[in-house]
């Protein structure tokens, strides 16, 4: 569908192909995204349900885990059934509306998961330089006040964007190569100019990604600072213990985000299929080994997932 103004012609229909020039595989691709959601959905979902249930992890380390685990749910459930309805269905049509609103929650998530990471790095900060302290600095109170900063701050942030794309003239070409809609990606189909558009966007990755990113590195120094400087090799050895599972979901987080945003920027040889995999792989791979990370490193969850099983076997 297309609406006339003043301008000319402009989309309020696109079409997404999924992963362009691997069409002919896309039921074969399918299979990954379908295990990926499936294990980031149950594990999620088990994780926020042990944490809540149980009154003995609500402790800062595991309602932060639940935040996280909540924004997992979020991203992938926002991102791969509109994947598989392509895969499957060829079903790519999205109005203009439900493109900005899924642009809106994927940035938003993706935000607010590296919002949670950083409170959690400061949490291993407090409970390893502050240990007697900790649980009168980081009350329930002010966990439920850092949460919600966390949201609102991705809120504040990406809330300018629909502005700035709602006010473009796409007259170009409706089709979208991918398999969901990001901000630059709908806005080079305008006719406008959309230098607003790539400058506010630089700056909300700079004062929030980006700036979680380098203060989560400050924290890490300190800990390891403070570590390193403990007497007992077991104290040493345990504090280390506590920040392995949320070192390794840093990585997997960061990682991928930051190869790919380095293949869009220099690797201009490489396949637009790839650039479309590798973002891809940014939405399934995180939430899908957050839990199972989670599960494995840390006793009390593995006890409670334990006990869930084996009760209900009897």
């Amino acid at each position: 569908m297309i609406i006339l103004n003043h301008t000319g012609v402009s989309h309020t229909v696109f079409h997404l192909l999924g992963i362009p020039g691997l069409e002919d595989q896309h039921l074969w691709i399918s299979i990954p995204f379908v295990i990926s959601y499936v294990i980031a959905l149950l594990g999620n979902s088990l994780l926020i349900f042990i944490i809540i249930t149980k009154s003995s992890l609500h402790e800062p380390m595991y309602l932060f885990l639940c935040m996280l685990a909540g924004a997992d749910v979020v991203l992938s459930t926002c991102t791969v059934p509109q994947a598989l309805a392509i895969f499957w269905f060829h079903a790519g049509e999205i109005s203009l509306d439900r493109c900005i609103t899924q642009f809106f929650i994927i940035h938003w998530t993706f935000i607010s998961e590296s919002g949670i990471l950083l409170v959690m790095a400061f949490d291993r900060y407090i409970a390893i330089c502050y240990p007697l302290r900790y649980t009168t600095i980081l009350t329930h109170s002010l966990i439920g006040k850092i949460g919600v900063t966390i949201f609102l701050r991705s809120y504040g942030t990406i809330f300018p964007i629909i502005f700035l794309l709602k006010r473009l003239t796409f007259c170009q070409n409706n089709i979208i190569p991918h398999t969901y809609c990001e901000h630059i990606g709908l806005a080079k189909y305008a006719c406008n100019d959309i230098r607003v558009n790539i400058w506010y966007g630089l700056f909300v990755i700079i004062s929030t990604v980006v700036l979680d990113v380098l203060l989560i590195f400050v924290s890490y120094v300190l800990i390891l600072f403070a570590v390193f400087h403990m007497s007992s090799q077991d104290a040493c050895h345990k504090a280390l213990n506590t920040c392995g599972s949320h070192v390794c979901v840093i990585i997997l987080f960061y990682g991928p985000a930051i190869f790919t945003t380095l293949t869009q920027r220099f690797g201009r040889y490489i396949p637009p299929h790839i650039h479309i995999l590798l973002a891809n792989v940014c939405i399934l791979v995180p939430p899908m080994m957050n839990p199972i990370i989670y599960g494995i490193k840390m006793k009390q969850i593995r006890e409670q997932v334990a006990y869930i099983f084996f009760s209900a076997q009897k």
